[in-house]
């Protein structure tokens, strides 16, 4: 099986960042969007004002908001936000359709990590996920960056990677599906923290001690759903972590700091068309690792402030009131 024409999955800023990927060197490739605006600014005048203002796309991405043109393609890269994935993918010729999961996220209704989601709906389908440290517009611009493109089978992830790898989006292959998704998961929630620590003025060696804990954290959770140590520890994990808790280009960062400042959880995500994927994930997040037995205090913190249930006073004393404990913990 070759893999030529590619199908992105929705039409935000990732996954039109990933179409002009995908577009790269005069290769066809479809994006599907719900929003006609978008699937009109892409077709005419090759931009995506919504979402990625500013960037020209390639004129060989086609947008479309009919998924019945979504049939007569190799494989689709799934950008929909983790909540709508399994609605989105139950809509799919899924026999044998190679799906290539690039959103991050936990499905709240069964605690599901999305390749499981994935494998539901779709059993008989290939399921990859690709992850690692992409801001969307840097992306699009073809600025360098690296990812993790992980897949059981060896062989599809070459096909796959050579596909879409470009000298500027450099693909590294694992097995490991599920560190994969927990590095892309649970750095969202983290980011929200580290967030907040920029908003009430904490410091740059907070938000470092925040990172390396909230890696712990993340370790732990993934040695627990069965990932690779390894694998937390690199492009998908780490890397991303590092990115996403660095810089207001993050929407969970920019959500974490504004909360730190002092706005209203429930009214800033409210307020937003582009989705912050840590505010959804805490609450599952939480409730997974609970039922599991994992500790994680700053994930517990995050879904308390966007609950409302305690300020950000009463969640970093309580944070900074934690017994001292081995740094390995």
């Amino acid at each position: 099986m070759s893999i030529e024409k590619i199908a992105v999955i929705g039409g935000g800023a990732w996954g039109t960042a990933l179409a002009q990927v995908a577009a790269a060197g005069g290769r066809e490739t479809l994006l599907w969007a719900i929003e006609d605006d978008v699937v009109a600014a892409i077709n005419k005048i090759h931009e995506n004002p919504v979402y990625l203002k500013g960037i020209k796309l390639s004129k060989n991405i086609r947008a479309t908001s009919n998924f019945s043109d979504l049939s007569n393609v190799d494989a689709w890269l799934v950008v929909t936000p983790a909540q709508h994935m399994r609605a989105v993918l139950m809509r799919s010729p899924c026999p044998n359709m190679p799906l290539i999961l690039c959103s991050k996220g936990i499905e709240d209704s069964s605690g599901k990590m999305l390749h499981l989601v994935a494998r539901d709906v779709c059993p008989t389908s290939p399921v990859a996920v690709l992850s690692g440290p992409t801001f969307a517009h840097e992306v699009a611009a073809g600025l360098p960056t690296a990812v993790t493109l992980a897949c059981d089978d060896l062989s599809l992830a070459e096909k796959l990677r050579d596909r879409i790898a470009l000298p500027t989006f450099r693909t590294y292959l694992t097995d490991d599906v599920a560190g994969a998704e927990v590095g892309g998961a649970v750095k969202n929630v983290l980011a929200i923290a580290c967030g907040v620590v920029e908003g009430r003025n904490l410091g740059q060696n907070a938000r470092a001690a925040l990172i390396a804990r909230g890696f712990a954290e993340m370790t732990r959770f993934g040695l627990a759903m069965g990932a690779k140590r390894e694998t937390l520890a690199g492009l998908s994990g780490l890397g991303d972590l590092v990115l996403t808790c660095s810089s207001t280009a993050s929407r969970n960062f920019s959500l974490g700091k504004a909360i730190g400042v002092g706005k209203d959880a429930a009214a800033l995500m409210e307020d937003r068309r582009t989705v912050a994927e840590g505010a959804f994930t805490a609450p599952v997040l939480k409730r997974v690792a609970d039922a599991a037995g994992v500790e994680m205090p700053i994930v517990t913190a995050v879904d308390a402030l966007l609950k409302g249930q305690a300020s950000v006073e009463a969640v970093l004393e309580a944070l900074l009131a934690r017994p001292p404990r081995a740094e390995a913990h």
